[in-house]
């Protein structure tokens, strides 16, 4: 009998071990940006934390606001809000992150969270190539421009400049973390791609 509790006990503690690493492991620091419910043009976007265990879901924004999502019926992706309002989950991001769609707004949950780190004035101008892709910004290419304008401020990057080309706009963005200049061509209203261009490109 005394053997059988040691076995328990041994038990109960690794068990306990697991669920310890398991929650752990479910929280990550991620990026999300918020839109309100119908609209294009998101209201905050920056760093987040994200958790998820045994189903249910909670996200923190940096400014404290918190959204806590419960599991509700059989179907995987329904949930009810921290007011019990209905929420669900949308795919369309794939390995990228999440879209949590609730009643008066949406949140994009992105893993890469490029554009707020944290990182050395010039640390990337040495190592952008002309024609590369942006990383912090490939999630709006097919965005409406006006409309994107926003986010694109919101993470760090400051207007210089457009030019027309045939039928597409060219505007010139600096990032102020690394200073290198951001090409963004736009064409038919919406962003269609997003590249580092000439640093000289940037100029007034």
């Amino acid at each position: 009998m005394k053997y059988s509790k040691t076995i328990f006990a041994v038990t109960l503690a690794i068990a306990s071990l697991g669920i310890t690493v398991s929650a752990k492991a479910d929280t990550v620091t991620a990026r999300c940006d918020v839109f309100p419910r119908g609209e294009d043009r998101a209201t905050s976007s920056g760093l987040c934390t994200f958790s998820q265990r045994q189903g249910f879901v909670s996200i923190e924004l940096q400014d404290g606001r918190r959204y806590e999502l419960s599991p509700v019926g059989d179907q995987p992706g329904n949930y009810l809000d921290q007011n019990g309002r209905a929420a669900y989950r949308q795919s369309g991001m794939g390995d990228g992150g999440h879209i949590y769609r609730l009643a008066t707004e949406s949140i994009f949950v992105y893993w890469d969270t490029t554009p707020y780190k944290e990182e050395p004035q010039n640390a990337q101008a040495s190592n952008v190539q002309v024609g590369d892709p942006v990383p912090g910004l490939q999630d709006l290419v097919g965005a409406r421009a006006g409309q994107a304008e926003d986010v694109v401020i919101q993470r760090g990057y400051e207007f210089v400049k457009s030019e027309p080309s045939g039928d597409s706009v060219y505007g010139y963005w600096r990032e102020t973390r690394t200073n290198s200049c951001a090409v963004i061509r736009t064409a038919d209203g919406r962003y269609k791609s997003i590249v580092y261009g000439l640093e000289t490109s940037c100029d007034n």
